[in-house]
């Protein structure tokens, strides 16, 4: 059986050349070294080198060896480096998960941030599990849970990374574009348009107009954020979208954002991970950067 220990021995000898130089690189005394020669020559039954003095030559059976080492030390190695580096938490696969629909934009800004001062560690956005987030995180299908809704549950980490306040978008053609907020009433004989998500998870709907009983004339699902934007531009609805995202398009649009009700409607955004997997530096790393620059 050959082990890495020939594979290393053969490709020092013909690096270096000589056997007292092999012996150096490999740490080894010379007689030790010539020990291993005559215990692998043996063992495989061939003769591996042939003595031109103080110099050793490659036997044909030699040569293959030399071949096999050259091809298959570096994968080892890299292998090896590889596994320490996820061991220490510097290499890693990262599966994101996210239940907030608007927040793609902004995840992915942070993402770009995090795979430049990272670029050993790699990223997946499942969206599968956009809406039914906590069971993929339970499941092991991702890593990060990126949630305004913190729902209890054994083993789920939630740690703050983002508030922002909900805001209605208005064209400023609307009849609320002269006011500070809106009131819940002022909805009622509105198209609301809104991300194709279950009505339960619509922060407009269960945060301001259902508590007030108010119902708007009608809600439609969009899946483009641009669309939507136009459409509330073209005076044709209305829409709440997180303050980081209206305030970029108000500037350069017919747009006016609104608070939602007198004192605003605030949220908090989570980022969800496994108790278990607490401590893993390339996962904190990340939670950390979107922290920072949430």
């Amino acid at each position: 059986m050959i082990d890495r220990a020939h594979l290393r021995i053969i490709r020092a000898l013909d690096d270096k050349g000589t056997l007292t130089e092999a012996a150096n690189a490999l740490c080894l005394t010379q007689p030790a070294l010539s020990h291993q020669i005559r215990y692998l020559e043996k063992k495989l039954g061939v003769a591996l080198w042939q003595r031109q003095g103080r110099k050793l030559r490659l036997t044909p059976a030699g040569d293959l060896l030399l071949q096999t080492a050259r091809q298959v030390l570096p994968v080892l190695e890299q292998t090896e480096q590889t596994l320490k580096a996820y061991g220490e938490g510097r290499q890693g696969l990262l599966r994101i998960g996210v239940e907030c629909y608007p927040c793609q934009t902004w995840l992915t800004r942070a993402i770009g941030r995090f795979l430049r001062a990272r670029p050993e560690i790699d990223i997946d956005l499942v969206s599968q599990f956009q809406f039914s987030g906590l069971e993929g995180l339970l499941n092991h299908h991702i890593d990060i849970l990126i949630t305004p809704d913190r729902q209890q549950a054994r083993n789920v980490i939630y740690q703050e990374v983002a508030r922002y306040e909900l805001r209605l978008v208005v064209s400023r053609r609307h009849l609320l574009a002269e006011r500070e907020y809106a009131n819940p009433d002022d909805l009622a004989g509105e198209t609301l348009l809104t991300f194709p998500v279950p009505r339960n998870r619509l922060d407009i709907l269960t945060g301001f107009l259902d508590p007030a009983h108010v119902e708007p004339a009608k809600i439609r699902a969009m899946e483009s954020v641009d669309l939507m934007r136009e459409m509330v531009s073209l005076n044709r609805g209305v829409c709440a979208l997180p303050d980081w995202l209206a305030r970029a398009e108000t500037e350069r649009r017919h747009l006016k954002t609104l608070r939602l009700g007198a004192q605003g409607l605030r949220k908090t955004l989570f980022a969800a991970f496994r108790e278990d997997d607490r401590g893993l530096p390339y996962r904190d790393a990340f939670i950390a950067g979107i922290v920072e620059n949430g």
